[in-house]
Parts: structure tokens; C-alpha cells; sequence
């Protein structure tokens, strides 16, 4: 294991320094803004500004990696990254924070894309699956962590802006000492939304709606939390918890979904989601028991996304795995987009519990629907499941897909070309939670 690791260490630190900078942005950002009496209107266009910048810096972050290669595009990305962090204490305005989240999505979107790139070059046939659980693994812990910091400073000082720009530019030390050599240009995939429908309509119609829910969540939850009562260190546990929760969920969730139809695991899932999502905005809980629930809502919601996202390969072509991860990843950050900012307006007119409330609508909507499609297609044949795979359906990173159908053979090409970014149209873009 280690020597599987030993080529590929300074990504794997480079992106744990980068997402806890961004994890603490994330977290810290919504509470700063609540401090600052920002109103719950504003502070969803906040979220979904990082959301509309992550559309964006998919659409052009192949560009530029193939303008300026991996290693000065990942730099330039950190650097824009890091000084943005600091923008925010500096013009506490909700107009500069919409713009400094934006900077921030279209930044981590061009960085996610090139260390997955980076990854999927230094992986064998042998270690793939290996690496690239190891990758999602260091993501969420990355993540909470940086959630948790949080709490080591006061909310309204400058250091826990400053902290998350130290940690942010620290990623680009590991990434530019680094002796591995770069990865093979990234290849521009086109998107076409209707073929994708009509291939798997649960899949796209699943990632739009999830990625409306989840938007909100990550955009507002800790808003909710202050208005439940929690402090502003609760509220980031509050967060933490359900990310936990989420990663414990998605590797047994995705495995059932490989021996029954996904879309029957899918339904199960959004019940109990939205039974979680209801408790949380009627009951006025607090304490530890509204933190249960956060973990409770991690398991049941987040692995949402992962089984639409494995339902669509599934359906599609080996070929098309590439174009078929891009429109689920586009369809998931417009979800994303709109998500925060039509709870935001819920939440203004009748206080935090709509939050949940709005997110329990989105999945018995979806409900509905995959109701509706199973009654009009019949379930996929297991033996021609593409089997469920950990890195292509998680809802952090996923710029790139790796391929679990890949032979033994080495010299077989993979359909899910690791040199192979997710781009797409003018049009078109990737998101991801």
C-alpha cells in the first residue's frame, strides 16, 4: 500500500491542505455572514455563487490546463484561492462575498480537475481502485477537519480567514516540488443533454434535484443551526457530523444498489431523507439531539447522488462514460445553483425550519418521479451492472472517472480514459457538494 501511495503523496497532501482551507471558507463563510447581519436572501446568493463558479471553472479549466499545464495552472488556481480568503474580512459586503465565492468555486473546480487528471495518470490497472478510495477518503476527512477549525478562533477576528488562505496556499507546495511528471493533455468531451435523458432520466433528473437539496444544505444548514440555537461552534459541528454521516453511508448504500435495483435503494433513501428532513424542521430540537439528526441527514441524503450517478453508468454506453459523467456532474451544480438561493427566499418568509422543510420537497419530488419512470422501464439486469465504484459517483472530486470495467490487460484502452477531463460545450458545465 505504501508504495502505492509513495508516487502520488504530494497530491494526496497538497488536496488534504487545499480542501481544509476550503472546508473552513465553507463553513465559516455563512456564520461570518449571519455575525454580520447579512439577511438569509443574501447569504443564498452567497452559496450559490461558489456553485455558479464551480460551473464556470469547469467550462474553462480544461483551457486553461492545456494553456498553461498542470503544474502552473494548479498554482495559479492556489494563489487565486488563497487571496480571495482574505478579501472577505477586508469588504464585508454581500456583493464582494457573492464574487469572492464565485473566484472560490471556479478555483477549486480548475484544482480538483487537475489533481484527479494527475491521479488517474500515475494510477495501474493494479492500485486504481486503491488510489482513488484513498482520494475520496482524504477529501472527507479533509473536509471535516477543516469545518471543525472553525472553532479555534473567535468568528469575527480576521485569523480564521487568514488560516483558511495559509492552508489553501500550503497546497501548492507539495504539487510544485513535485518530481512526477505531468499528465497526458486533458481530452474535450462534448455534453448532449437529451441523449442523456432519454438514456437514463432518473440519473440526470436524480443529480439536478439532489443538487438542489444539497445546495441548500451546504449553503444554509449552519443558518438553520443558529436560528435552533446553536452556537456558531455548534453549527460547524453540526455540518461535520452530517459529512461524517454521509461518508459512512456511501459504500454500503452503493453496494446494496449493485444487487438490487438502484432506483428501489434511490426511493428507500429519499423516504428516509425526507422522514429526516421533516423531523428536523417540525421537532425544536437542540443539543445532542439535533446533532443525531445532522448525522442521520448525512446518511440518508448525501448518498442520493452516488446512486443516480452509478443508475446513469449503468445505462450508458462504455464509450460514453465521460460524456455521461459530465452531464451528471452539470446537471447536480445547476441543482446546486438554484438550490440556495430558492431556500433562501423560504427561509426569509418563514424562518430557518423552511430550510428542511424545502429540502423534503425536492426529495419527494424526486421520489415521484423515479416512481413514475419504474412504472415505464423495468429494472437493469445485474450482470450488466458496471458494478458500483466509490470514486466515479462521490459527490467530492469526481471531475474525472476512472474506469471499473477496465481489464487486466494493459493495453486495453479504458472508455473512462484516465488522461480524459470532463469538459464540455459553451453551454455546459461540472459541479460538485
Amino acid at each position: 500500500m505504501a508504495k502505492s501511495l509513495a508516487p502520488i503523496a504530494s497530491l494526496l497532501i497538497g488536496i488534504a491542505f487545499l480542501l481544509a482551507g476550503n472546508g473552513l471558507l465553507s463553513t465559516l463563510t455563512p456564520l461570518r455572514a449571519s455575525f454580520e447581519e447579512f439577511g438569509a436572501l443574501e447569504i443564498g446568493l452567497i452559496g450559490s455563487g461558489y456553485y455558479a463558479g464551480f460551473v464556470a471553472g469547469c467550462l474553462a479549466g480544461p483551457y486553461l490546463i492545456l494553456r498553461a499545464g498542470h503544474i502552473r495552472a494548479f498554482a495559479a488556481l492556489v494563489s487565486a484561492a488563497s487571496a480571495i480568503a482574505i478579501v472577505h474580512p477586508m469588504m464585508i459586503d454581500p456583493v464582494v462575498w457573492t464574487l469572492c465565492r464565485a473566484v472560490t468555486g471556479f478555483s477549486l473546480a480548475g484544482l480538483y480537475l487537475i489533481v484527479e487528471s494527475w491521479l488517474n495518470d500515475r494510477a495501474t490497472n493494479e492500485n486504481r481502485g486503491f488510489l482513488m478510495s484513498s482520494y475520496i477518503v482524504v477529501n472527507f476527512a479533509a473536509m471535516t477537519a477543516g469545518q471543525m477549525l472553525v472553532t479555534t478562533a473567535d468568528l469575527s477576528s480576521f485569523t480564521l480567514f487568514a488560516l483558511a488562505s495559509i492552508l489553501v496556499s500550503v497546497a501548492a507546495i507539495p504539487v510544485a516540488l513535485t518530481r512526477s511528471a505531468q499528465p497526458a493533455p486533458i481530452t474535450l468531451v462534448q455534453f448532449n443533454p437529451v441523449k442523456l435523458y432519454r438514456m437514463a432520466p432518473v440519473g440526470l433528473v436524480g443529480s439536478l434535484m439532489i443538487g438542489v437539496g444539497n445546495g441548500s444544505f451546504w449553503s444554509l444548514a449552519t443558518i438553520f443551526g443558529l436560528g435552533r440555537g446553536l452556537s456558531a461552534d455548534e453549527s460547524a459541528v453540526f455540518m461535520s457530523v452530517a459529512v461524517i454521516g454521509g461518508a459512512l453511508a456511501q459504500w454500503p448504500v452503493g453496494r446494496l444498489s449493485d444487487k438490487v435495483d438502484r432506483r428501489i435503494v434511490l426511493l428507500v433513501v429519499l423516504a428516509l431523507a425526507a422522514t429526516v428532513c421533516v423531523t428536523l424542521a417540525s421537532l425544536t430540537l437542540s443539543g445532542g439531539m439535533l446533532l443525531a439528526l445532522g448525522l442521520l441527514f448525512g446518511i440518508t441524503t448525501l448518498p442520493g447522488y452516488s446512486i443516480a450517478a452509478a443508475h446513469a453508468y449503468d445505462r450508458a454506453d462504455p464509450s460514453a462514460y465521460v460524456e455521461t459523467a459530465a452531464g451528471i456532474l452539470l446537471a447536480n451544480g445547476i441543482g446546486s445553483i438554484i438550490g440556495p438561493i430558492a431556500a433562501a427566499v423560504l427561509m426569509k418568509s418563514f424562518g430557518p425550519s423552511a430550510l428542511f422543510f424545502f429540502i423534503a420537497a425536492t426529495q419527494i419530488a424526486l421520489f415521484l418521479f423515479v416512481i413514475l419512470r419504474m412504472t415505464q422501464r423495468g429494472p437493469q439486469a445485474s450482470d450488466t451492472k458496471t458494478g458500483f465504484d466509490l470514486y466515479s459517483t462521490a459527490t467530492v472530486g469526481g471531475v474525472l472517472t476512472p474506469d471499473p470495467l477496465q481489464e487486466s490487460d494493459p493495453m486495453v484502452q479504458s472508455p473512462r480514459d484516465p488522461a480524459r477531463g470532463i469538459a464540455n460545450d459553451a453551454a455546459k458545465t461540472d459541479a460538485a457538494a
